[in-house]
């Protein structure tokens, strides 16, 4: 029995986690009556466990490891990172399985699996969980762009069907970089990578502002060049740059504007309902309204540009609307409408289409549980690649 209630308490958690997927991709919501009896029935699991192996500070452990969890989801709450859901469900977790139960073991490449981390297991968990969240993302936006808003598709697309011809420009401008990084520093005997990427985005810069002719010529006199001493190279070299050049747009054009378009939905005032996510902040400086829909990334880049660092730390006005987790309450709501009476905005209202985490902490748990901590791999792998 000793040994089972580790076992009881994963299975409770895979089961509770799988339903929270349910329920957050169906309803929109993780329900209070799952993660409020998993709270206590970990802890009352884990009472039982530390009774029966004769250590106390188990249990004293696993009401520590749960207190800092919620805390740390209460930051994130409060910093409208997390919904409410969401970090009662991490605490729930927490309380079932504040240490890894360690359910198997074994080595693959020489690596004994799970891997630990330094910290707690549930630490562990959330880390996965934000890690896995990004490739869930990127599948819940093509599925809204492909089923719902389906206009996205050719600005998504448009590095492939409109900015081939950049694309290309590009290739040809980087090939021509590289062939005179290459000759360079053959003939001076430099064989220092840190050197040579410099150069190479050095050159590359140098040469994409040249005038168009000049460019023309110059790009064309190199690439024959290298054609010529290598062919086979050339051609490869070219048509991997051309395939990493339009992936790239491809990812900043998903990251930027088709990202924001597909997770934002434009309702009449009538039909926002409490708990809808704005898409922006609103403010209000001399009796004007104001709508701030610069990420935070954007803000710094702005900052850097105009060296004003006040674009950052210096709200716009007096906050009347956040675009908190947390969504909208009937106050917010009223207070839309009453601004839309006062002609101060509009009669529409954006906000932000949810992506269920629920499925990325399911996610996160059995990598948690079978593979380990996704960070401490990443350090395994880089300090592999480093020696």
């Amino acid at each position: 029995m000793i040994v089972e209630i580790p076992l009881i308490t994963t299975f409770i958690a895979i089961v509770a986690c799988l339903y929270a997927s349910y329920s957050d991709l169906k309803r929109g919501i993780i329900p209070n009556k799952l993660t409020f009896p998993l709270i206590a029935l970990g802890i009352i699991l884990n009472g039982i466990y530390a009774f029966m192996i004769g250590e106390i500070w188990f249990i004293v452990i696993c009401l520590v490891i749960t207190g800092v969890v919620f805390a740390l989801g209460y930051v994130f709450w409060k910093m409208g990172a997390w919904a409410g859901g969401d970090v009662k469900l991490f605490t729930a977790l927490a309380a079932l399985l504040p240490v890894s139960p360690l359910l198997l073991s074994y080595n693959m490449f020489g690596v004994h699996f799970p891997v630990e981390g330094v910290y707690p297991f549930p630490l562990t968990l959330i880390i996965n969980s934000i890690l896995s969240v990004f490739p869930f993302i990127l599948i819940y936006v093509l599925y809204v762009i492909l089923r719902i808003k389906k206009h996205l598709i050719g600005e998504l697309f448009s590095p492939i069907t409109e900015d081939y011809k950049k694309n290309f420009v590009l290739t040809l401008v980087m090939t021509s970089s590289i062939t005179i990084t290459m000759f360079v520093t053959q003939e001076l005997r430099l064989q220092i990578v840190i050197i040579s990427m410099m150069l190479m985005i050095l050159l590359t810069l140098v040469i994409s502002r040249l005038p168009n002719q000049v460019k023309a010529v110059l790009v064309s006199l190199v690439v024959v060049a290298s054609l010529f001493y290598n062919l086979e190279i050339t051609i490869y070299s070219i048509i991997l740059l051309y395939i990493t050049m339009t992936v790239i747009r491809l990812i900043r054009k998903f990251l930027s504007s088709i990202n924001k378009e597909a997770l934002q939905d434009e309702y009449p005032l009538e039909k926002l309902s409490e708990g809808m996510i704005p898409a922006y902040n609103l403010y209000q400086r001399d009796d004007k309204v104001y709508v701030d829909d610069k990420s935070f990334v954007d803000k710094i880049t702005e900052a850097i540009k105009t060296k004003d660092i006040s674009l950052i730390t210096t709200p716009m006005g007096k906050n009347l609307i956040t675009n908190l987790a947390a969504g909208l309450t009937p106050d917010d709501i009223e207070l839309l409408k009453k601004l839309h009476n006062e002609g101060k905005i509009s009669n529409k209202f954006k906000v932000k289409r949810g992506v269920p985490f629920a499925p990325s902490i399911f996610i996160g748990l059995l990598i948690s549980l079978f593979i380990g901590d996704l960070l401490a791999i990443l350090q395994m792998i880089i300090s592999w690649i480093i020696q």
